[in-house]
């Protein structure tokens, strides 16, 4: 282990060890001194932590901490790298040490370092308890520190969040001797790329190997792809890689992935990695070989590269499918661990990728999800009919998608940015300013983007059908919900612009969307939380509802659903609204019965399930509701 330096340090380190002494001899510490670092040793002051510590106290450590379990693989690859008189810690939420390496001048005693008290009542300022308490890295240099111990010590620490966890579950510290220059700790990246193979770990002990290729099944097809996921003992295929695959294939495919998870197990993929013969697919593909990756005996220092990742898909092979008229197929192996637990396969119609790759800019619209016919049929109409500077009508029920539609059609036409004026909200004078503005200027102004024109008022109408009687062509999207009544000048003007109209299919039309649309509603999960998933039931009750508010209506169910849950895993039908864990009805409903159910199901929706303010609503006694629950198959939900 190497000595630690004696060379004096910098001024401010300097500055800080007379503050220091002054505060521990009864005086103010100075201006010079942080308010935060001030108000940390006033608390270690009140705790009754004695300066001279030669070592931290002991308390009773955790039996067999879960934490340790998952941390311990990835302590172990990083610690044989560290050098320079570097150490690594591990402590849990309540800054027990878990795990010690390195480092016996931090803790001060070269016994079983399990069980010591690092918290701030025990031992006062330290890194490890500023990141519990904070959430978030901290550093803490030699004078900062309150114990006499470690006035030649800097110290990192990176909380650790569990799945789904609010608050951290531990942290890891990497210790060095204290630096001239303090300023960046040399551990830090460590600090962060070991924190990060922990919580990966973590994560990975909560959701085993199947689930994690259900998950990357379920990522694939969320993009619209014919997927086919493997692990040599089952198989999931999507109805669109079963109608272009013969079971041949399949079987093909099956005995390629085995081969993969069975040469992982066995060590021989590292093996062959170099014999440019081997690591072909099923048609003679080869792939690249892996990474080469130096063990602890060659390396020097602990980066983050030396750490283990998270499940992840290796560099994909591309082969011909003999059966497939043109189709080719893509398999990547999915690793966890650095294990491959299985493979995933798509596949690609070749003879149409070039032609789908000339249509890219035409029908991907920016904003816009969605593969099923009924929506590319919209908005390829939408895309064509926007391509001319003249006023478009979008028409569909409220939810369907019209706004955002709207915006991506003007962004198509690379004009400026439009003027958003909503009808609904009955601002006056915003459309005849934005008419006379146009019809003065001849080379045109910014277009316009009109939300709800069924709830226009008479001069916003009356403006409107001047402007297209002098200029028919004029840069005009208008988005429009039937079935409010309209007067004789509206219903005039809805028919003019009706010539250039599109109509949007409702969710229910194009249910084989929604799982694309869950992906792009959950978005990025907030720091700590694993990525909302969804069970194969909890997608079909989805599928199953009718959607009255549409996309919007899915949106505003993700995000309830989002904030709500607890738990870890996949969402189950048990956690969404009860008019979504409702199945479908067990018998022919008549008319009144499927109005009477459709009440009931949008009543319970509105007051968040609660069956005593949905009886209210509906002007029946709650033990009605429930008979009627009952009668309809819905009082399981």
């Amino acid at each position: 282990m190497t000595s630690i330096d004696d060379t004096p340090a910098g001024p401010a380190l300097s500055s800080l060890r007379r503050a220091r002494d002054r505060f521990l001899g009864g005086r103010p510490p100075g201006d010079g001194v942080p308010e935060d670092l001030a108000q940390a040793w006033r608390r270690a002051r009140f705790f009754g932590v004695p300066r001279d510590l030669t070592a931290p106290p002991r308390v009773r450590p955790p039996v067999d901490p879960p934490l340790l379990a998952a941390a311990r693989p990835a302590l172990d690859r990083v610690a044989p790298t560290l050098s320079g008189g570097m150490g690594l810690v591990l402590v849990d939420s309540r800054c027990r040490a878990l795990w010690w390496s390195g480092g016996s001048r931090y803790a001060g005693t070269s016994a079983d370092v399990a069980g010591l008290d690092l918290s701030e009542k025990a031992v006062g300022h330290n890194s490890a308890a500023l990141a519990l308490r904070t959430g978030r890295r901290a550093e803490v240099h030699g004078p900062e520190h309150f114990l006499d111990l470690w006035q030649e010590v800097s110290a990192v620490s990176v909380p650790l969040y569990e799945p789904a966890a609010g608050r951290p579950a531990g942290a890891v510290t990497v210790v060095a001797p204290l630096a001239e220059d303090p300023t960046a700790h040399p551990g830090a990246a460590i600090a962060e790329a070991t924190a990060h193979a922990v919580e990966t770990e973590l994560l990975g002990r909560a959701r085993p190997p199947e689930r994690l290729l259900l998950d990357a099944y379920l990522r694939q097809r969320a993009d619209g792809a014919a997927v086919v996921a493997l692990d040599g003992s089952s198989r999931l295929v999507s109805p669109e890689a079963a109608r272009l695959l013969s079971h041949e294939t399949l079987t093909r495919l099956e005995r390629r992935a085995t081969a993969l998870v069975r040469d992982a197990d066995t060590g021989q993929e590292g093996a062959r990695a170099g014999a440019p013969e081997e690591n072909t697919g099923p048609e003679g593909a080869r792939s690249a070989p892996p990474e080469e990756s130096a063990g602890p005996e060659g390396a020097h220092t602990a980066t983050p590269e030396a750490i283990a990742a998270p499940e992840e898909f290796t560099a994909p092979e591309e082969f011909a499918v003999p059966d497939g008229a043109g189709l080719t197929v893509r398999m990547s192996r999915l690793t966890h661990g650095g294990e491959v637990i299985g493979a995933v396969a798509t596949v690609c119609p070749a003879a149409r990728r070039a032609r789908a790759a000339e249509r890219h800019d035409h029908d991907r619209l920016p904003g816009l999800v969605g593969t099923s016919r009924p929506w590319r049929l919209a908005v390829s109409g939408a895309t064509e009919l926007a391509r001319s500077a003249e006023p478009l009508l979008l028409i569909g029920e409220a939810g369907v998608g019209k706004t955002a539609l709207a915006r991506a059609l003007l962004t198509l036409r690379g004009a400026a940015a439009p003027r958003v004026v909503d009808a609904a909200e009955q601002v006056p004078g915003e459309v005849p300013r934005w008419c006379h503005a146009l019809a003065e200027r001849e080379g045109g102004g910014p277009p316009l983007l009109l939300r709800h024109a069924e709830r226009l008022a008479q001069s916003d109408v009356a403006a409107l059908l001047s402007l297209l009687e002098r200029r028919p062509a004029v840069p005009l999207v208008a988005t429009h919900t039937p079935g409010a009544p309209t007067g004789p000048c509206l219903s005039r003007l809805l028919d003019i612009l009706s010539a250039r109209s599109v109509a949007l299919p409702p969710l229910r039309e194009r249910v084989e969307d929604i799982p694309a649309l869950l992906t792009a509603f959950t978005g990025h999960p907030s720091p700590g939380r694993p990525p909302l998933t969804w069970s194969l039931d909890a997608r079909r009750a989805l599928e199953q509802h009718t959607w009255p508010g549409n996309v919007a209506e899915l949106a505003h169910v993700v995000r309830e659903v989002a904030e709500r849950r607890r738990a870890t895993g996949p969402v189950r039908r048990e956690e969404l609204p009860y008019g979504l864990r409702v199945p479908p009805a067990t018998r022919r409903l008549s008319g009144m019965e499927r109005a009477e159910r459709t009440a009931i199901l949008e009543a319970l929706r509105r007051h968040g399930d609660n069956k005593a303010r949905a009886a209210e609503s509906l002007g029946i006694g709650r033990a009605t509701l429930y008979r009627k629950l009952r009668a309809y198959g819905m009082d399981q939900a």
